[in-house]
């Protein structure tokens, strides 16, 4: 069964496909998957979240049916940007990215970490007001939490409290929004995950993929819910989002536009 087999099963009704620069991901590549995926689940979303490309290359992608991309924009700041970066990438570029994808037509997400390297209030509040500029679909933050392979590996992590803080400020500034409830949250506290929605996050999202390649994408150390089938995820989940006082509803999710 595949993954987008179980998951409609389960009664996920939008489907997340994420993964790096890849350059075998090309066009033809993912439009053939893009397009399969909307034949065999019409009433699905379909996400992309595969990084910076041409105004061009978003727009063969969303001619063959997908219906949102996630491109956080990482900070507004564009020296801050550089800092984080190497210099083959640039802020400029993301946010025209950014721009494109929402000329075009899609259903925007973008985001930041909190707490990054070098990162400082001004940056937050530029993040904010960039934010407020573009009014995205979708928002997902969450705390940076360094990885013992990169050079940031000895930087401190972000905080709970200000990436709860930080989701409130987002709820406030944009009421319609989808805004996750990140699993690096719930690495940093047991209960990261149900003080997020507390706060103002609005969406779970579930790992779908084979727990054999899931610590293939490990972006950060200690990552949960790395081993667990996805119907146990799912029920994990069930029971968080209560303890928090809500309840999943599983559909498309579209958020209303502003």
């Amino acid at each position: 069964m595949s993954c987008c087999e179980e998951g409609y099963s389960l009664g996920f009704r939008t489907f997340v496909l994420q993964g790096g620069e890849d350059p075998y991901f090309t066009d033809e590549r993912m439009c053939r998957i893009v397009s399969e995926i909307k034949k065999a689940y019409g009433d699905c979303a379909v996400t992309l979240s595969i990084g910076e490309r041409s105004r061009e290359s978003y727009q063969k992608l969303f001619d063959a049916g997908a219906d949102r991309f996630l491109l956080r924009h990482e900070t507004a700041d564009f020296c801050h940007y550089s800092k984080l970066h190497p210099n083959t990438l640039s802020a400029e570029n993301r946010q025209l990215c950014l721009k494109n994808l929402k000329d075009i037509g899609y259903q925007v997400g973008t985001g930041f970490m909190v707490g990054s390297p070098f990162q400082t209030t001004e940056n937050l509040a530029d993040d904010m007001l960039f934010l407020s500029s573009l009014k995205p679909s979708m928002v997902g933050i969450g705390p940076f939490i360094p990885h013992k392979d990169t050079p940031f590996a000895d930087k401190p992590s972000g905080t709970l409290e200000l990436t709860l803080f930080m989701l409130g400020l987002i709820r406030l500034a944009l009421p319609y929004a989808l805004i996750p409830s990140t699993t690096a949250l719930g690495t940093i506290s047991p209960i990261g995950r149900e003080l997020g929605l507390k706060a103002g996050a609005n969406v779970v999202m579930p790992n779908l993929s084979p727990p054999s390649v899931r610590k293939k994408y490990m972006l950060y150390d200690n990552k949960i819910c790395t081993g667990e089938e996805s119907a146990q995820c799912l029920e994990c989940l069930k029971k968080r989002v209560g303890n928090a006082g809500c309840q999943i509803v599983v559909d498309r999710g579209d958020a209303y536009k502003p």
